[in-house]
């Protein structure tokens, strides 16, 4: 089975072992979030960090502006007042975890590792803050601090009317090699990938880009999949995101099996259960 030919990660001077796949549990510090149970008020957060983090969680990922197609337009303030008292309540209950900020902009990036947070996820892949690579450079000269590339066009506003593609699994690599050799020349060296699964792409795109998921292996860089409860899963089946569990289930375990490295999830135990089964089988 293909894998990414790097296997850890430095975050902050901690060393991650992605040898064997890591989950990433989602907090949403936001009213608007597609799915909402993921909705997380300040009083609740700590509580569910730690249930998340029980249940095997590596990363926590906190954001505070919703992604989801349509999203109402947040200020950086706004953005910042929702996800740092987050950041710095769990640190101080759980001084250990590892905290991905869940923005696009520089400012929120920037104020967020200031707070502790120890990698920045990008849904934008740098696209809508021209100063988010060379903040997460700066950064990097005092912290090892990993980035999350994420590929996507548009905003979450546009993004939906974006989704013409030649061919969307040699497109979307062209597309993300164009960002990696940017990150390269600032001297980045820990980068994630995420092919941005329901950012600007059909459902079937999606499943195209989950079936070629090995071909993102010709990178060398661990890969994360965040395909849990979208869009692509409920209307495929018919149901609504609240029923999606199994389904987000079954194509988590398609990745692992063609070489994803974290998995972007609701729903931490069940996500941890199909790697710890799927690390079982012995063609890995």
């Amino acid at each position: 089975m293909p894998k990414a030919t790097k296997k850890t990660l430095n975050c902050r001077g901690r060393l991650v072992d992605l040898a064997q796949p890591a989950v990433m549990g989602i907090l949403n510090i936001t009213p608007d979030s597609f799915f909402a149970d993921s909705r997380v008020s300040l009083d609740k957060t700590v509580s569910t960090a730690e249930k998340m983090l029980a249940e095997g969680a590596t990363f926590l990922d906190i954001g505070g502006y919703s992604t989801r197609p349509g999203a109402i337009e947040v200020s950086p303030i706004q953005e910042a007042d929702r996800v740092l008292p987050v950041v710095e309540a769990i640190l101080d209950s759980f001084p250990d975890a590892l905290i991905s900020i869940d923005t696009f902009r520089a400012s929120v990036a920037r104020q967020a590792i200031e707070s502790g947070a120890s990698i920045i996820n990008d849904v934008s892949g740098g696209t809508l803050d021209s100063a988010m690579f060379t903040t997460v450079a700066d950064l990097s000269k005092y912290m090892s601090i990993p980035y999350i590339l994420m590929h996507m066009r548009g905003t979450p506003q546009t993004m939906q009317s974006l989704t013409t593609y030649k061919n969307v699994v040699t497109d979307v690599i062209d597309e993300l090699a164009i960002r990696l050799v940017e990150l390269r020349a600032l001297g980045l060296k820990d980068v994630i990938l995420d092919p941005g699964f329901g950012f600007a792409k059909t459902p079937k795109q999606n499943f195209d880009l989950l079936s070629h998921l090995d071909d993102f292996h010709l990178f060398n860089e661990p890969l994360l999949i965040g395909l849990s409860r979208k869009t692509t899963i409920w209307k495929t089946l018919t149901i609504k995101a609240e029923e999606a569990l199994n389904g987000t289930t079954v194509l988590n375990t398609a990745a692992l099996l063609k070489g994803a490295s974290i998995l972007r999830v609701h729903d931490v135990r069940e996500a941890v259960e199909a790697v710890k089964l799927t690390q079982q089988l012995t063609f890995f």
